[in-house]
């Protein structure tokens, strides 16, 4: 499964910003995808992850209410949208996809885009 991400860039406080991730190769099995957040010094941190069999989401709490994610299951892509973005929204977005099988001993697989930058800064 390859990833990749776009959308990100510089952006303003208050801002909103689309982040896109197109999956392609073997997509079929994948149960979960979502957006994790790594800024530096930090652990990478879920921001929002949607199933792919119902559709359910979920988000971490300062993202509740402001970022909606959704998926185009025809192009196997995932949308994250972000409103009313402050500078603690800062830094490196990574689309994530979860296939719940064993590979080489490890379960379930996860596969990560290479991520894109998002400043939020005046």
């Amino acid at each position: 499964v390859q990833l990749v991400e776009s959308g990100g860039g510089l952006v303003q406080p208050g801002d909103s910003l689309r982040l896109s991730c197109a999956a392609s190769g073997s997509t079929v099995g994948i149960s979960v995808m979502g957006w994790y957040l790594q800024v530096p010094g930090r652990l990478r941190e879920l921001v929002a992850s949607i199933r792919t069999d119902d559709g359910s989401t979920t988000f971490k709490d300062s993202a509740k209410g402001r970022f909606t994610i959704s998926r185009d299951g025809a192009r196997d892509t995932v949308f994250l949208q972000m409103n009313d973005l402050t500078p603690e929204d800062t830094g490196v977005y990574y689309c994530w996809a979860k296939l719940p099988i064993c590979l080489g001993g490890v379960c379930p697989v996860n596969y990560w885009g290479r991520g894109t930058q998002v400043p939020v800064s005046e």
